[in-house]
């Protein structure tokens, strides 16, 4: 019997206002890089574009959707502060969106970032799209506009299993599964780029703009000594009356984008499905999540606060309530989607693992989506719980979550640590997507044990000299693992680095879970087989 989730948080405390102030700290720290992110290429390179009458990549993709429906971008932060020079959004806009009725993958180069040309992170962020696409069974739509790879780090972008050829192969293979892939070359199409246009099952091509090469004049002229043009090396009017590539002109962007519309409503898709349930409100407003969330997440942060600010009508059927009950699991709906969510309150024991393996069963039994909630330490240590087999309990709920075929979501909203994180559906397990708020952290340890467990190890060394660690010699042990550490477990460092796909504001947590179930409900659904799970 589902209950109701009651609030005891008093929006008029002095701790909601101190949460609220300290997240708003990292609210404002998230906001800067989002706003460097849209922005794009520089002043000078955004100018340039615009004379050439095209449009951004963000234009390109506003243009596509349907009017009033949502965009799910995926990896807006990714690139940010990691290369030497700035490559916001790693040179690349992508996510769900709705085309003539029908949710699509869509994939457009930014040419104003260093003429849409691929970074190692580039390549990752397009693979994650073809990714999430394969699995939620979406069209793709590449709006194409790049100079090729990076060449000065061709090492990270062309020889391996997860480079650049890879894209290639995806585009094969989800085409061979029935998932349309349409083209529009808005731009410069060159080397191995060239393959998405001439892979996918219908290409649009810009008149004037587009271009589609293996190799471009300069390098033409380099091996073979000819002097050719780009227009004539690869335009429109050759690609689309001598060689076939392209099966559309397009006299500019905006009629490209009413081609690539035309295709999308005429090829293979469903709309959207409706939820089968009718949608409701939380109780307790999802405003106030950010009050709920422990400064510095010193404190704990209450399970059930956050459950009442994210369900339907905050109604929740709680599963084994007073068995391991540091793992709180239970169904409601979310945007009138059924869910199953697993939300940690407290450090996990056996109870708890053995628990949530069985809720993760009994979901993928009923096609049940999951939800994962993560603030986790990890397991529990100690002789006594490795005596009571933690270690083996903590293995069967990996494996669930592994194995679980339905579709699977995880958001960061505390803490999530080592084999707590792969316990909770951490990016290694493969959920179908994944996001963090601007206040959580995650690293395999948390900072002062890593640094502790050195300053020990080196104590135990010197001890074995007949010597003691100083106060001086242990903080400088401790201190630069702090520093990175503390560094490395910030939202805005995975985020940039693709180990999750969004930054999402607590408040918006619904909408961002809601998108992810509506576009999964859709998905081909596949049957759950679990490995064998050690007694």
């Amino acid at each position: 019997m589902s209950t109701i989730l009651r609030s005891r948080l008093d929006p008029r405390s002095e701790d909601y206002a101190r949460n609220v102030r300290d997240f708003d700290a990292k609210r404002r720290v998230v906001a800067e890089a989002r706003a460097s992110a849209i922005a794009g290429g520089d002043a000078r390179s955004r100018q340039r574009h615009a004379e050439r009458g095209k449009l951004t990549a963000r234009q390109r993709v506003a243009g596509l959707l349907d009017p009033g429906t949502p965009f799910q971008e995926i990896g807006q932060l990714a690139g940010h502060s990691v290369y030497e020079q700035p490559v916001p959004s790693a040179a690349l806009v992508a996510g769900i969106g709705v085309v003539a009725g029908r949710p699509a993958m869509i994939v457009a180069n930014d040419a104003t970032v260093k003429g849409g040309t691929y970074f190692p992170l580039t390549v990752r962020k397009h693979l994650r799209a073809q990714d999430i696409a394969r699995e939620n069974g979406l069209p793709s739509i590449y709006l194409v506009d790049s100079g090729g790879v990076f060449l000065p780090m061709q090492q990270d972008l062309f020889p391996d299993e997860h480079h650049l050829g890879r894209i290639f192969r995806n585009i094969a293979e989800m085409s061979a599964l029935g998932l349309p892939q349409i083209a529009a070359v808005m731009g410069s199409c060159t080397a191995g780029g060239a393959y998405i246009p001439a892979m996918c099952d219908e290409t649009v091509i810009v008149r004037g703009t587009g271009t589609v090469f293996l190799g471009g004049p300069q390098l033409v002229r380099a091996a073979t000594g000819e002097v050719v043009d780009a227009e004539t090396l690869g335009g429109a009017d050759l690609h689309s009356r001598v060689t076939g590539v392209a099966d559309h002109i397009a006299e500019n962007d905006e009629h490209a984008l009413a081609l690539v519309r035309d295709i999308a409503a005429r090829t293979a898709g469903a709309p959207v499905p409706a939820p089968p349930a009718v949608p409701r409100p939380p109780l307790h407003d999802p405003a106030e999540l950010a009050g709920v969330v422990s400064a510095g997440l010193r404190e704990h942060i209450p399970a059930r606060e956050i459950l009442a600010r994210l369900l339907d009508g905050s109604e929740f059927t709680e599963y084994r309530s007073r068995f391991g009950p540091t793992m709180v699991c239970g169904t409601g709906h979310i945007g009138g989607y059924p869910v199953g969510v697993l939300i940690n309150d407290g450090v996990l024991f056996s109870e708890s693992a053995q628990k949530a393996t069985n809720f993760i069963e009994l979901c993928a039994q009923r096609d049940i989506p999951l939800v994962f909630l993560h603030n986790i330490n990890g397991f529990m240590v100690g002789a006594e719980y490795e005596a009571g087999g933690i270690t083996k309990h903590g293995a069967k709920l990996v494996n669930a979550v592994s194995c679980a075929a339905v579709p699977k979501f995880s958001v960061v909203v505390g803490a999530s640590y080592g084999a707590g994180n792969f316990a909770m559906c951490g990016r290694s397990m493969g959920p179908w997507q994944m996001a963090m708020w601007p206040s959580a952290k995650s690293t395999v340890v948390g900072a002062e044990q890593t640094a502790t467990v050195m300053a020990l190890i080196r104590s135990d060394q010197l001890a074995k000299e007949g010597r003691t660690l100083s106060p001086e010699e242990e903080e400088a042990i401790r201190k630069p693992i702090i520093d990175a550490y503390e560094e490395q477990a910030q939202p805005l460092y995975y985020a940039a680095r693709l180990w999750v796909d969004a930054i999402i504001d607590p408040g918006q947590t619904r909408e961002w879970l809601t998108l992810c179930l509506a576009t999964a409900a859709g998905a081909p659904r596949r049957q759950t087989s679990f490995g064998v799970f050690r007694m």
